[in-house]
């Protein structure tokens, strides 16, 4: 190990080779990320305090750039080293700044003296460190979690022990999002409109209005994206014929995505085809946000999009009564 840092000097690379290290820079960026947040919650644990997530990656983002002018390695917040440090009394930033120079007055004095520390008294202190460091209380919980929480903390585990954490913090992540997409799906519903219903006033229930003839009202509850988008279809269909005047109530969505955007598009296509008409009810920031950026609310016109059940009743009646006439005037007369 030499005694001296090394000189300063910007990378000199091609193209190519810029292009090639871009893919693995990025992978390496966000892995450092959540393993140094990861660090800092195992740290927060440990002490009962609470750290500053955009300080911590800042922090790590300007260290990152500094050291790779220097020829360095990608740092992160380490797990093993500060842990060691709390266990050893360290509860403030101090004991980081004091560990950093403890460490470069080491690689600055006694650098040569490294080769004598035997490996094996090394990995018996990462040994000891990772014995300490465990929560192994949660084992025992294990059985009261849920099935997929379960799944994500074991994945995590085990990666951990027989591979590496990048790779099990990549494949737990993984592992969580699929499973908070089947979550949501599983919470997302498209049915007949229900007497009970979140809206506390008179105007957004359907407790006591008369619905007319020819006009269905349906609900669709919780966030509307591509695990759930097929089953507005699905409802439809078994609904039977589609109503002259369809009422989608919107208040119970909190997202929508490009998925149940293209849902709604064809919907509403299939509606004109058959001369029938979709009204949007109570549509949230949101979605309705997404409708307006994607000229959907230009498509389907502002006046079928109503703030509550009382108004889109209101706009059925009116779109019900302008069929009514329009086959009035349309029908051929009888000439007696």
């Amino acid at each position: 190990m030499p005694r001296h840092l090394p000189a300063p000097h910007w990378p000199s690379l091609t193209f190519h080779e810029w292009r090639a290290l871009v893919p693995a820079a990025m992978t390496v960026a966000v892995l450092g990320a959540i393993e140094s947040l990861l660090s800092a919650v195992v740290a927060d644990g440990m002490i009962d305090d609470r750290h500053d997530s955009n300080q911590e990656l800042m922090g790590q983002g300007v260290a990152n750039m500094v050291v790779g002018i220097f020829g360095g390695m990608p740092t992160t917040g380490v797990i093993a080293r500060t842990a060691t440090n709390v266990r050893s009394g360290g509860r403030t930033p101090v004991a980081g700044i004091i560990h950093a120079v403890v460490v470069l007055t080491i690689l600055m004095v006694a650098a040569p003296l490294a080769k004598n520390i035997p490996l094996a008294a090394l990995s018996a202190v990462l040994i000891v460190v990772s014995l300490r460091m465990g929560e192994w209380h949660r084992f025992v919980r294990l059985n009261h979690w849920p099935k997929s929480d379960v799944m994500i903390f074991l994945c995590a585990f085990v990666l951990t022990v027989t591979l590496d954490l990048p790779t099990a913090v990549g494949a737990s992540l993984i592992l969580a999002s699929a499973l908070m997409v089947k979550r949501l799906a599983e919470t997302a519903s498209v049915e007949p409109d229900a007497e009970v219903t979140q809206g506390n006033s008179a105007e957004q229930q359907t407790v006591g209005k008369i619905i007319p003839d020819g006009v269905v009202v349906f609900r669709v509850f919780g966030a509307f994206f591509f695990g759930a988008a097929d089953k507005l279809e699905t409802s439809l269909r078994d609904a039977g014929q589609l109503p002259e005047v369809l009422i989608l109530r919107m208040r119970d969505v909190l997202a929508l995505d490009a998925t149940g955007l293209d849902a709604l598009e064809d919907l509403l296509e299939k509606l004109r085809i058959k001369r029938k008409d979709l009204i949007l009810c109570g549509p949230h920031s949101q979605p309705l946000f997404a409708l307006t950026r994607a000229g959907f609310l230009d498509k389907i016109g502002m006046d079928n999009v109503c703030g509550d059940m009382e108004s889109s009743l209101g706009r059925a009646r009116h779109l019900l009564d302008l069929k009514k006439n329009q086959k009035i005037i349309d029908s051929p007369s009888v000439v007696a």
